[in-house]
Formats: C-alpha cells, structure tokens, sequence
C-alpha cells in the first residue's frame, strides 16, 4: 500500500512543502504550516493544471494587440484610478481598514451602472439584502437591474451568474465566500485560492467586470495568501480614517494603466463621493502660525498642495523623541541631522514631531525643502506666510535638488493665489510667481 503525501501549507502567502517547518521562508511568518488533507490537496493539483496552458513562442511582431474597452462607472475619481474607466472581464481587488467605504463606494457604483441599463449583481457574505435596501435608500440606488444575493456558498453565486447576463459583479467580502468542495473554513488560503480562480475563469469567460472586496491585517495588507494580488488585475487600496471625511483611493496593481493615480473621496450623509474640488482641501490660509510651511506634492499627473506642520519642544527626557504622521520617519532623522551639522541647531535636546494635514502620506522627496522649512520656524518661532511655498529635494551635502513636474507644481500654486515659491531651478516656463533660487540649505535662514 503506498504511503500517503503529506503536505503542508503556510496560512500567510500559500507556500507548501511536504515537511513542517516553524518559520516560512517565503514570508517569514511563525508558527504558520498547517497540514492538508488529500481533499484540499486535490484542489490545488487541480487549480495549477487548469492554470497551466500549452502555448507556443511566437514573435513580438506577429502578436496581434486586443483592443481594450471600457465603460464609464460614473463615478470621476474611482474612473481616474483605474486609468480611464472599467475594463469588461477585469479582475479587481479593493481593500482598506473597516469603516473606511469599501461596501459603500461599489455600492454606489453597482448604481451608477445600473441606471445605465447594465446587470449589476452585488453578492454579500456579511449582510442580508435587508440591511443593503437600506444603504441604497440613503444612496438613493435603487435601479431595477441591480441584484442582491445575499449568499456565502460559491456554487449558488455561479448558478446565479448562469442564469442570468451580468455586466458587473460585486463580492463582500472575499474572505466570507466558500466553496462546499473544500473542506477548510472560510478566509483560509485554499478557499481564497480556490475561489479567486472560480471568480477570475466566469470573469473572463462571460465578460463581467468584477470587484472583489478584501480584508486586511493589522499590518495593513490585504488578508489571505499573497497569490490573492498576484491573480487579480487591479489592486486598490483606501486609505484614511473612518473619523475623517476625506478618503484615498489608491492603485497599487493595474494592467490596464498606470498605478500612479489617486482618487479622493468625500463621505457624506449620502455616501461617499468624488471630491473634485480639493485644490484647497489640505492646506488652511485664513491662521498664519509658526511650525507650518506649504508644499506641493504629485500623486500622478495631480498637482496638491499640503500643508506640512513641524513641533519643536524642548525635551525632558534623556532620549528626545523624533515622530513623524504621514512622512518616513527614517528621512526626518536624516533631514534632522542635517540641519544640525549645516546650520548648527541644536535639536539633539529637543522633540521634533512632523504632521501632513488631511491624511495624505507623501512618499517623494520634493517636500524636504517644505519639511526643513517648518521645523526652523518651530525652533525660531516665526511664522511663514501662507503666501509661499517650499519644493526641493534635500541632500546629504546640503544642496537643494529640482524635482520632475515643477512647472505643474507652480502652475497649480498660482490658482490657488501662491505669489511665491522657493525651488532649485528656474522653471522653463515663466511664472507669475516670484521665484527665488534656494540650492543650498543655509539659504533658508533668510527668510525667517
């Protein structure tokens, strides 16, 4: 008689191996292996045949080019993430901390595509289609060609999709479905695996446009195997507080345009809409106060301008302590550490604390200028005027660097009646902006 295979399975990123092991190479995860049966192992036989298919090489040039098409959601800002609109037979994962907007958002959506005469089946594995009626009466989305299911068994979501043409297809949540075949629970690696692929093949197959919905950890990332993003087309993530109005919706993955652009959104009374006009949003002119300093940021091809907020307190403690709210706090030390060797502050007996208003996290470097810029007046106590703003990257040796998009960046500050700016170049094309040159730090001093 032959002796059974055994094989484990890491519940963090999918990995399998035939022995046990404490730690995972692959993610790093303890204590993460759990053996499966010859059931679940069959379906992942399974899953890797059906996605293995036989092809032959062919040249780049005779590749003929599948013509992309999308359709509008109706929604400006979530149709600039996806890089112009939705993809027919896209596989698209959306995540974000609980409360966020995620239901609330595709809700929404599945609306706006519904009043255009399009199919829209909204399945939910959390809700009973009593309490989504009541969502959509304070959405105001009631069409008659929008769906609810509320079901969490994957066989009757497909029977559903059998017998009846959907355009578009919404799942809540991913990790609540199952599959009766699969003997492990729901939210496990197998059945997100499983169901992933069920999901992608009708997509593809019969065209429909899908939205899945995805829990995440306390780290941030989207809960189940990392095979999860990797199948899926687009990757979406919001980001902002549950207190906060204003949302990010940001791309991570997508292989129909690009992942640079944002979308923001506002939550209302009657659901989350597309802020439009947040030119003036992150940044507050009418009080003028030490510690403050504007900059301009790219998220994409989108111009912002935030206000950057520095604390500079005496410290009592041995340690002085260095936080940074939505900046690498790792470049503050650095920019800290500058500013005590080039200008000779001394802010090794002081607590520094950095703050980007409206929840943005910047993630360039053209803030430098604008983060040095704050932390001096905090030092000084001495306002900046609301009149200015700071672009330039810093470096080690104390030069101020020029950054990509600056004529965008000034263009952007002069609508919303910026008179100057402090940059490291001359822009190439004239401004109606006084531009003064800062290329080395110690510049700086003269304006306080």
């Amino acid at each position: 008689m032959a002796k059974a295979k055994t094989l484990f399975e890491c519940q963090h990123c999918g990995m399998t191996t035939p022995k046990w092991m404490g730690k995972c190479t692959n993610c790093g995860a303890w204590d993460s292996f759990i053996e499966l049966n010859p059931q679940q192992q069959e379906v992942i036989k399974q899953t890797k045949s059906s996605s293995a298919k036989s092809a032959k090489a062919i040249s780049i040039n005779n590749v003929i080019e599948d013509e992309i098409t999308r359709f509008s959601s109706l929604d400006v800002e979530l149709d600039n993430v996806l890089g112009g609109g939705i993809v027919p037979g896209s596989l698209t994962l959306i995540g974000g901390s609980p409360g966020v907007g995620k239901s609330t958002l595709l809700l929404k959506v599945g609306s706006n595509i519904a009043s255009t005469g399009k199919n829209v089946l909204y399945v939910s594995g959390e809700e009973s289609a009593s309490q989504i009626k009541i969502r959509a009466n304070r959405l105001k989305s009631n069409h008659d060609t929008l769906y609810l299911l509320s079901e969490i068994r994957l066989e009757q979501i497909l029977v559903e999709l059998q017998e009846r043409k959907y355009d578009f297809l919404i799942i809540d949540s991913i990790q609540t479905i199952y599959s009766e075949n699969i003997s492990s629970a729901p939210g496990s690696v197998t059945q997100v695996r499983q169901i992933t692929f069920e999901l992608m093949r009708i997509a593809k197959e019969q065209d429909i446009a899908t939205f899945i919905i995805g829990h995440i950890t306390k780290e941030g990332s989207i809960a189940g195997p990392r095979v999860l993003e990797h199948m899926v087309d687009t990757v979406l993530y919001f980001e902002g507080d549950s207190s906060q109005e204003l949302r990010i919706l940001r791309g991570f993955k997508n292989r129909f345009g690009a992942t640079s652009e944002i979308g923001v959104f506002e939550m209302r009374g009657d659901g989350l809409i597309s802020a439009t006009d947040i030119a003036s949003r992150f940044f507050n002119r009418n009080s003028t106060q030490a510690g403050s300093a504007l900059t301009v940021i790219m998220e994409g091809s989108r111009p912002i301008i935030l206000e950057v907020q520095a604390l500079v307190s005496e410290s009592h403690t041995p340690n002085s302590k260095r936080q940074a709210t939505g900046f690498d706090n790792n470049r503050l030390n650095m920019l800290l550490a500058l500013l005590e060797r080039k200008l000779e502050m001394p802010l090794s007996g002081y607590d520094v604390f950095i703050n980007i208003t409206g929840g943005i996290k910047i993630t360039e470097t053209a803030a430098d200028l604008a983060i040095l810029a704050a932390i001096i007046s905090s030092f000084r106590d001495r306002a900046i005027s609301k009149e200015t703003i700071f672009i330039g990257e810093v470096s080690l040796v104390g030069d101020v660097r020029e950054v990509y998009g600056l004529d965008n960046r000034l263009k952007e500050a002069k609508m919303q009646n910026i008179t100057k700016a402090l940059i490291p170049k001359k822009p190439l094309e004239k401004t109606a902006l006084k531009t003064y040159i800062v290329d080395e730090v110690t510049k700086l001093l003269q304006w306080y």
